[in-house]
């Protein structure tokens, strides 16, 4: 089955709109500012935004990684959240959700992951797109996407969250730039015509032991989906996907903790496999 064959979510046809102050919404970003910067985990912000205020929520988002920015970090691409039904149901909302992926955060194939850059790490398996070609102008469907891609490769991303315990509303993980950490990228590049991201299989391992399952399917029905869901939101939100970014289009399956010691192994039908060593 081709990404043709499904339809992408259509999200918000206009920059949502707040109530809550541009005081409330620094207040709630310097406190993930702080515990990004001291790696201490902070209490859910949304006793200051609400825990359903999207509009609210970017705000702060855009707050935080305005602060990663002035220390000189670079915006390389995007991440998609709550893909799933199955976390939109658990965050009680209906969309997924974005966030920025950032010059520091990426990782090569095997590579030893700094944990002391982590709060309460988890891990997930996805596919990864890197883009050929702006998306800025015209429907951004998912023909359109299918075109921009240069191409497809598996990623482990390192999900985190400077919340703690995880404690998190849907306000909650969108503030915290969509709960993000760091992501690896696979070796084995394929285009689109070698490979089809909604047929592809993931399984995920941890130490040797296979802890999570999926589809290219489970990620919105196909993840050129969620990249064409992602490619109208960014330019809704003032700032298009360009040529060259990455694009982390969402879990195939159910994310699981790490620990120190561990070594993390997806394979993608496909894809090949990518490797993530978690130094004890």
């Amino acid at each position: 089955m081709s990404g043709a064959d499904h339809e992408a979510p259509g999200g918000r046809a206009e920059r949502p709109c707040t109530d809550v102050d541009a005081a409330t919404v620094a207040a709630a970003g310097d406190r993930l500012v702080q515990a990004l910067r001291s790696l201490t985990p902070c209490a859910p912000v949304r006793d200051l935004i609400g825990a359903t205020d999207v509009a609210a929520a970017y705000l702060v988002q855009e707050h935080l990684n305005a602060s990663r920015v002035a220390a000189g970090a670079r915006v390389v691409g995007r991440k998609i959240g709550a893909t799933s039904q199955a976390v939109q149901t658990q965050l009680g909302v209906d969309q997924p959700d974005f966030g920025v992926l950032f010059d520091d955060m990426g990782f090569e194939d095997g590579a030893d992951i700094p944990l002391e850059r982590l709060l309460q790490p988890k891990v997930e398996a996805e596919v990864a797109f890197v883009l050929g070609e702006d998306l800025a102008e015209g429907p951004l469907d998912v023909a359109q996407v299918r075109g921009a891609v240069a191409h497809a490769v598996a990623a482990i991303e390192i999900v985190d969250s400077r919340i703690a315990g995880w404690d998190i509303s849907f306000a909650d993980t969108v503030a915290d730039n969509a709960s993000s950490g760091l992501y690896v990228l696979g070796s084995q590049r394929r285009s689109l015509d070698e490979v089809d991201p909604v047929g592809v299989t993931m399984s995920l391992r941890i130490d040797g032991a296979e802890v999570s399952t999926g589809t290219g399917a489970a990620c919105l029905g196909d993840p050129l989906n969620a990249v064409a869901w992602l490619a109208r939101q960014a330019r809704l939100f003032g700032a298009p996907l360009r040529a060259g970014q990455v694009v982390l289009s969402g879990a195939l399956g159910p994310m699981r903790p790490v620990e120190a010691g561990s070594t993390v192994v997806a394979e993608i039908s496909g894809l090949g496999g990518v490797t993530a060593r978690f130094a004890g």
